[in-house]
């Protein structure tokens, strides 16, 4: 399994809908959780995208130098930047970082965020741009001259002198549920990407990717976005669930589940089905929990329990053909100890902690009474 972690540019807390318990997300936080990612033995960081973040660029490209393994997946917006600008980005921090680039391409789902960055297209629309986006992009960062004539993008001689690290380019992520987002990836991406969903739901657009990609003869390798809440006991875990949303009121709810209405995503709208903005319906299948989603956007599920039920439930999600987890969980430095030290144990990772503290050896953990060094758990089967 491919666990990657999430850096909280739009913000982080202990609890949602509030500032009582938030966090200011400045350059020296986000370094910590991507350095605690790093030395965890997490693979990558997803950093999102859009007006309520920092710019992912800017931030993947500030902390590449103070982390060592970790990789950095970061959008690419089709519609608000020149697909040969982008390509010569993204050729250019895949070299400074030694091929720890990967992509993100985000169409986008708010039609007033669009407006805002002057994007005046429709749902369908915005998938023909970009297709002919990654089309341009694709080949460019391969090498090519390329000219193009389509009916979004023109360009003439577009080209990359800097190529990537990584051959052909960088690997393309990409998540959308219409009809319209499973054909691009289809035909374009390399990694499928699905949120929290329960497992028939998965299963359902699992099936439905892999049939289209066979018609224009791809195969594609699939993942998930999911919150976690990872405890010692189900009871605790169950607790700081409840703990998450314990300052949140009823109008802040119905302010976030109005202000998503007018989305025309339609993972947004899944997401939002799945509790229908009600406190007394959250765990919307065995140990997802949709509480999340109440007040944020994007993924809003959470995989809730001990460390044995969790990792169960991801290795289910494993079966259907997920290799790549992007987790969370707040807030997100805490937590990404928590995650791993509760629940790589269980997982089997493609990457293991081995960083330099990995490395050394001697004692793990306080020594005892000044001498007696603490034995070390035994490893799940």
């Amino acid at each position: 399994m491919h666990i990657f972690w999430f850096l909280p540019t739009h913000g982080d807390s202990r609890y949602l809908g509030t500032s009582h318990g938030g966090r200011a997300v400045t350059h020296n936080y986000l370094k910590q959780i991507a350095q605690a990612a790093d030395e965890l033995g997490f693979e990558g960081v997803l950093i999102p995208t859009g007006r309520s973040c920092e710019d992912s660029w800017v931030v993947a490209s500030s902390l590449v130098p103070l982390t060592e393994r970790l990789k950095f997946l970061v959008a690419i917006r089709p519609g608000i930047i020149s697909p040969t600008v982008s390509a010569r980005m993204t050729a250019t921090l895949d070299r400074i970082s030694n091929g720890r680039l990967l992509i993100n391409v985000v169409t986008g789902g708010d039609p007033d965020e669009q407006r805002g960055d002057g994007i005046y297209l429709s749902h369908a629309e915005r998938y023909e741009a970009a297709d002919e986006f990654l089309q341009i992009w694709r080949s460019v960062l391969q090498g090519e001259s390329v000219n193009f004539d389509g009916k979004h993008l023109q360009v003439d001689e577009a080209r990359a002198l800097y190529p990537p690290v990584q051959k052909p380019y960088p690997p393309l992520f990409f998540g959308g549920s219409s009809p319209e987002a499973h054909e691009l990836a289809a035909e374009q991406v390399d990694v499928y990407l699905t949120w929290g969903e329960p497992l028939e739901a998965v299963a359902e657009k699992i099936d439905d990717m892999r049939a289209r990609a066979a018609v224009h003869g791809r195969t594609l390798k699939f993942g998930i976005r999911l919150h976690v809440i990872v405890r010692e006991t189900d009871a605790e875990a169950w607790r700081a669930a409840d703990e998450l949303i314990s300052h949140l009121d009823d109008e802040t709810i119905a302010a976030a589940q109005q202000s998503f209405a007018r989305y025309d995503s339609e993972r947004q709208r899944r997401m939002a089905a799945l509790h229908g903005g009600r406190r007394d319906q959250l765990e919307v299948a065995p140990n997802l929990w949709a509480g999340v989603g109440l007040v944020r956007s994007g993924c809003g599920t959470a995989l809730v329990g001990d460390p044995q039920t969790v990792a169960a439930r991801i290795k289910e999600y494993a079966a259907l053909g997920n290799d790549y987890f992007i987790f969370s969980g707040y807030p997100h430095l805490e937590e990404s100890y928590r995650v791993a030290e509760l629940l790589f144990p269980h997982l089997p990772l493609a990457r293991s902690a081995d960083g330099f503290a990995a490395r050394l050896e001697g004692p793990v953990g306080e020594v005892i009474a000044n001498d007696i060094v603490p034995s070390k758990p035994a490893v799940p089967v």
